[in-house]
């Protein structure tokens, strides 16, 4: 099943020609998801030709506007076009008041249900959980306060080797244990390890959503081996003053964070309007990490299987 980014805004604080701000489109197990939601988001939808409909849960990781401006808008567009599907918005306290508040003054109604979840963790959490995956918050060190987000497939059921269940004479709870990755125990105690008896399968892919935030090694053993990272990447050592006054990154920082963790492939986005070329990032993130990758509006970026 596909799980892959398409990137619908790649900058940072104010919009370009050539980069929107910061929204991005998840697709996972099936469902769509909208990560963040700054302003023009809705036309970037239309641009890539994404269903408005078809999104079903959005995550807003912080209140600044680059994030969020767009929310009010697409909200609206969803009941002009028709919407009767409930919507659930995964967002920051202060969202909700924001939203009621905005339509009180005006006079917007929604004619869908609209759940807001207001997120307030101060560790890992799990707070969303659908068919065939779930989502973790974690907190980030901003400027305001900011979340990152942990998208993560569920486990496969393990496939029997053919004749396993016969020769141990497994009964259908045995079976089910052992797909579910535990180990056989027989009756008179021997264990039968779970690789000895089940196929090679693929093992569960991983997205991680951070943007906006400073260096932080406590996020190292919340986002280790994550398949995907996506991390923001506002300005390059030129201004490494200026990220840390206001709690961004370099890319260099960025690149150093994901090879701490581990992570088998970087994605920078959150791009200062000031770079028209961000070759000059992109070549301080190689140098730390080399499988790093530039986001770019418009691109949709995969993560394949991997065997265990």
């Amino acid at each position: 099943m596909d799980f892959n980014v398409l990137v619908l805004g790649s900058g940072a604080a104010t919009p370009t020609f050539s980069r929107h701000c910061s929204a991005q489109i998840i697709t996972i197990c099936g469902s769509r998801i909208l990560v963040d939601c700054g302003e023009s988001t809705q036309n970037q939808l239309r641009q890539y030709h994404q269903k408005f409909q078809a999104i079903k849960t959005i995550f807003i990781s912080h209140l600044h506007g680059d994030h969020f401006f767009g929310l009010p808008g697409l909200l609206s567009t969803m009941h002009l076009c028709g919407r009767t599907e409930p919507l659930t918005v995964y967002a920051p306290v202060g969202a909700k008041a924001a939203i009621e508040l905005l339509f009180e003054v005006s006079a917007t109604k929604v004619n869908y249900e609209l759940n807001f979840v207001e997120i307030d963790v101060d560790q890992p959490t799990v707070i969303h959980q659908d068919k065939g995956f779930q989502v973790t918050a974690f907190p980030l060190h901003h400027s305001v306060t900011t979340y990152g987000f942990l998208f993560r497939e569920d486990p496969p059921l393990l496939n029997l080797r053919p004749k396993m269940r016969d020769q141990y004479e497994m009964t259908n709870d045995d079976c089910i244990r052992v797909k579910n990755g535990e180990d056989l125990v027989l009756a008179d105690g021997t264990v039968i390890p779970n690789d000895q008896l089940t196929l090679p399968c693929r093992l569960p892919r991983s997205y991680a959503y951070c943007c906006d935030t400073s260096f932080d090694e406590s996020l190292i053993p919340i986002l280790s081996g994550v398949d995907l990272l996506c991390l923001e990447s506002t300005f390059d050592n030129a201004f490494s003053t200026l990220a840390e006054e206001r709690c961004h990154l370099t890319a260099e920082k960025a690149a150093t964070l994901a090879a701490k963790a581990g992570v088998r492939q970087l994605l920078l986005t959150h791009f200062s309007a000031r770079y028209r070329e961000i070759e000059p990032l992109m070549g301080e993130a190689l140098a730390v990490f080399p499988d790093t990758l530039c986001a770019a509006d418009g691109t949709r970026y995969d993560i394949p299987y991997k065997l265990k």
